[in-house]
C-alpha cells in the first residue's frame, strides 16, 4: 500500500466515508487521487463533500478525456484554495466550480439571468433570487424594509421593473 492509499485509508476512517466511495477513492490512478486528498486536506471537506466531489470529478474527467489532477489545477479551483476565507465556504465554493465545470450551459445560463438581473438596477432593499442550480422554476423576490414608507418605495420599484422581472421569470420557466 502506498502513503497516499494510507493517507486516504486514514481520512477515510475519521470522517467515516462509506466503503463504496473509499473503494472509488483508492481505484483511481495515484496522482488523482493524491490531488483529491490535498484539496480534501485543505479546504476539510466533510464526508458528503468528498462523496460529491468524487462523484462530479469523475464525471468531469470522463466526459473531458482528462485527468482528475487537471481538472483539479485549473483557475478557479486554484483561486478558491488560495482565497481567505473560511474552509467551509471555501469548500462550498470548491463544490459550486465543479457544478459549473460539470454543467456549463448551465453555468452560462445561470450567468445570463444574473446579469439580467443586475441590468435592472433595483433599489437596495430587493433581492431577487434565483433557484440553487436552476433546479426549479421558481423566481424568489425579498424585500428588506424599517418602516411603510420604505415598503411604499420598494414596491414602486418592483411595479416599475414588473416587466423585466416577468421576462427574467418567464426564461426561468421556459417560457419565450
Amino acid at each position: 500500500m502506498t502513503d497516499t492509499a494510507a493517507a486516504i485509508r486514514a481520512w477515510a476512517a475519521e470522517r467515516h466515508l462509506p466503503e463504496t466511495h473509499l473503494a472509488r477513492w483508492l481505484g483511481m490512478g495515484e496522482r488523482d487521487r493524491a490531488a483529491i486528498l490535498a484539496i480534501a486536506r485543505a479546504l476539510r471537506l466533510s464526508t458528503g463533500a468528498i462523496v460529491t466531489a468524487l462523484a462530479t470529478l469523475e464525471e468531469i474527467s470522463v466526459r473531458e478525456s482528462c485527468t482528475i489532477e487537471s481538472v483539479l489545477a485549473r483557475d478557479p479551483i486554484a483561486r478558491i484554495l488560495k482565497s481567505r476565507t473560511s474552509a467551509p465556504a471555501r469548500a462550498k465554493d470548491f463544490l459550486a466550480a465543479l457544478r459549473q465545470i460539470r454543467y456549463p450551459r448551465l453555468a452560462e445560463a445561470s450567468r445570463k439571468l444574473q446579469a439580467e438581473i443586475a441590468a435592472l438596477d433595483l433599489p437596495r432593499g430587493i433581492s431577487v433570487v434565483l433557484p440553487k442550480d436552476l433546479g426549479s422554476d421558481q423566481l424568489r423576490i425579498e424585500l428588506e424594509v424599517n418602516d411603510g414608507a420604505e415598503l411604499k418605495r420598494l414596491v414602486g420599484a418592483l411595479k416599475a421593473n414588473a416587466d423585466g422581472l416577468a421576462q427574467i421569470a418567464d426564461r426561468l420557466s421556459g417560457e419565450k
